[in-house]
């Protein structure tokens, strides 16, 4: 469901502390992994396509699938849900790649399947609690709340940064 934008925008409260950046309204493409649904800044999409098996690298970390030739441009195709740590991956006819815009480089994410993109306002956007896991915090902008829905908002460019500035580095070359 997305909710539009309201046009009381200086009514809206500030965002809880520790959200940090989320001050003002934003959208989100809200995607699948697994059970667990995330959201990623509409902003960093350029499209979304249908998953098809790109060129390996060799010697490529396991979640760099390899590359493919986006209309010129070599983009290597990250699959998000190794990179996750989801245990049981598999393609299908919902498997689908984000191409994103991070910096100056183009990067594909495989994921499960795609829902829809979400206007989230402040009020909507609950700080990240302190986990025991191996996540790294930073990576997290926020926790997104839509009615009955949760999603994992990612900070995909802190994300992604290693393999942006390394694995990714290499396969572009």
């Amino acid at each position: 469901m997305t909710h539009p934008a309201s046009s009381a925008s200086s009514n809206l409260q500030p965002a809880t502390a520790g959200v940090g950046t989320l001050t003002h309204i934003r959208e989100f493409l809200a995607f699948k992994i697994a059970n667990e649904e995330y959201g990623v800044d509409i902003l960093r999409v350029q499209e979304i396509r249908s998953y098809e098996k790109p060129t390996t690298i060799a010697n490529a970390p396991e979640h760099l699938k390899g590359v493919v030739n986006l209309r010129g441009v070599i983009v290597p195709i990250i699959d998000l849900r190794i990179k996750l740590g989801v245990s049981e991956v598999q393609y299908n006819h919902l498997t689908v790649v984000i191409v994103l815009n991070i910096g100056n480089r183009v990067i594909g994410v495989v994921v499960d399947g795609v829902s829809d993109v979400l206007t989230l306002e402040p009020s909507q956007l609950r700080p990240v609690p302190a986990l025991d896991s191996n996540f790294d915090p930073e990576h997290l902008l926020a926790i997104g709340s839509v009615d009955e829905r949760m999603l994992i908002l990612l900070d995909i460019e802190k994300f992604l940064a290693d393999t942006v500035l390394g694995e990714a580095t290499v396969a572009a070359h």
